[in-house]
């Protein structure tokens, strides 16, 4: 079982690049609610935060275990190569690892207790969402905006683990800069999700908010979100002005894929640079919070 464990890692989660976006994901987040509420008591990275990566970094992968699980028919017709569906791993060997991984990280976090709870509700969350797709088939699979609204609490309850981590390193109050910073990081994540699926010409079967919203509400939305993060952070947040560019420069990203886009009438959005915007935007996060005055 450890090599088809081993197969489905390289195959649909491979460290490169899903480790280092786990851990920019869990100290960038981290460190925007110290960017948000800089009156709270200073937060440096710690063991805490490396727990949260750690934690992080397992979580995603059982997160796309099961949504390999339940892509399986898509995945065959479309991305036969995938461990799953090219008979590599078993079904049977993933929902082991699913509760292998799920023993791990609450174990991971036994230490914080309000961090253990949501992360517990996350993970009984996507069992919940896998039983009901074994179980019923339901939602469809083509029914892109639908999944989107079934799976987001899965990845919000990630960010309200980051943040329950947080106030327990820190023993800062709850307060509404979290919030905030979560409806940030949301707009950040947003961008990844409609961007990577923009397409000019759809290939018969192939799943994109395009079918749904049209190419040109698609794209609006996938540029309005991480502007809209920006908009929030300088606004609310008000990093001190030498450090505005740190919260500008990852818009370039989005620019420069709009850009080649339209103007190269390209048929697909640029595919690796929605993601490099979300790991860039992570990493400014981070250095903002290690930069700005105490």
């Amino acid at each position: 079982m450890l090599n088809r464990w081993a197969r489905f890692v390289k195959g649909s989660y491979p460290p490169w690049p899903s480790v280092p976006f786990a851990f920019l994901w869990a100290y960038g987040v981290t460190g925007l609610f110290a960017v948000v509420q800089p009156e709270d008591p200073p937060w440096r990275p710690g063991t805490g935060t490396l727990a949260s990566a750690l934690t992080l970094t397992v979580t995603l992968l059982l997160m796309r275990a099961v949504d390999d699980i339940r892509d399986l028919a898509y995945d065959r017709a479309f991305n036969p190569k995938r461990p799953l569906a090219a008979g590599a791993v078993r079904e049977r060997d993933l929902l082991v690892l699913c509760a292998a991984g799920a023993a791990l990280v609450l174990a991971l976090n036994a230490g914080s207790p309000a961090a253990l709870a949501v992360l517990a509700v996350q993970l009984a969350y996507c069992a919940l969402v896998l039983a009901v797709d074994r179980a019923l088939g339901w939602p469809p699979g083509d029914r892109l905006l639908l999944s989107l609204l079934i799976s987001f609490p899965a990845q919000l309850l990630l960010h309200l683990y980051l943040y329950a981590r947080y106030l327990h390193d820190t023993s800062a109050p709850a307060g509404g800069g979290g919030v905030l910073a979560i409806v940030i990081t949301v707009l950040v994540t947003v961008h990844l999700e409609f961007a990577k699926k923009i397409t000019r010409r759809l290939r018969p079967g192939e799943r994109s908010y395009v079918t749904t919203l049209g190419l040109g509400a698609t794209v609006a939305v996938a540029l309005a979100a991480p502007l809209l993060s920006v908009v929030l952070l300088l606004v609310q947040a008000r990093p001190v002005t030498l450090l505005v560019p740190l919260a500008v420069l990852p818009l370039l990203l989005p620019a420069r894929a709009a850009w080649r886009f339209w103007r190269g009438r390209a048929p697909r959005w640029p595919a690796a640079l929605p993601a490099y915007y979300v790991l860039s935007t992570f990493a400014c996060y981070l250095a903002l919070s290690l930069a700005a005055p105490g």
